[in-house]
């Protein structure tokens, strides 16, 4: 599905509590007008984050004048869902920023058995926070209007589940029909504990990608194969 014109072409697009009667938070109002440097009058786009958007002017400050009807999209395809063992530094902050862009609709960060960083719950708790906001940032800039489910930590075995779920796995075959929700392991691998649940197991690629680059991967493929882009294999 192609985004709407007006969303292309809008200066900013944000996200408001309210379609009816717009307000921008203070943190957006401070980057429309400091940061991006909107003028009054300048064309944005609102949305709240559930589907609905709505064509706007740039009031100044906190201040939204709105410019056309209230909007609505509607998701037609399965729920897209990729997730991802925990990684060093800031890499974790780059794969959730990616699989917004891209159109993920649920990122899960999964603890494994050779997953090196490990949190304890008030870090878990605060990283979560960074997502969430992370996701949201990467939802306006690439103009979205479904925020994106980002999940707290979890491990393995509570997304590990047969159907829809696949494992990516070097060598593996091509994504095929069925498949909404995708795993990728850390750099190790997954151990023959993980191996041994009964999901399918999906490749992404003739190579060996980093971990990051496999999450971003995976959400591509699903993204193409949900949304009709590309017709899997049988």
């Amino acid at each position: 599905m192609s985004p709407d014109p007006l969303l292309v072409a809008s200066s900013a697009h944000a996200f408001v509590d309210s379609l009816e009667s717009p307000l921008l938070s203070d943190t957006d109002a401070h980057h429309l007008d400091r940061v991006l440097r909107l003028r009054k009058g300048d064309a944005i786009t609102i949305s709240d984050g559930i589907g609905g958007w709505r064509p706007c002017r740039f009031g100044g400050g906190a201040l939204v004048e709105p410019a056309g009807e209230i909007r609505r999209m509607i998701v037609t395809h399965p729920l897209i869902t990729v997730a991802f063992s925990l990684l060093k530094g800031d890499r974790n902050e780059l794969v959730v920023q990616k699989l917004t862009e891209i159109g993920a609709q649920r990122i899960v960060p999964i603890t494994t058995d050779r997953t090196i960083v490990r949190w304890d719950v008030a870090r878990a708790s605060g990283n979560h926070e960074r997502f969430v906001r992370i996701a949201r940032e990467a939802s306006m800039q690439s103009r979205r209007v479904f925020l994106p489910a980002v999940e707290p930590l979890q491990p393995f075995a509570s997304i590990a589940h047969s159907g829809t779920t696949a494992l990516a796995v070097a060598g593996a075959p091509p994504i095929g029909a069925g498949i909404t929700t995708v795993l990728v392991g850390p750099e190790g691998g997954w151990s023959p504990t993980e191996l041994d649940f009964p999901m399918r197991r999906i490749g992404l690629g003739p190579n060996i990608l980093r971990a990051e680059t496999g999450a971003i991967v995976a959400c591509a493929l699903l993204v193409a194969f949900l949304t009709g882009q590309v017709t899997p294999p049988p």
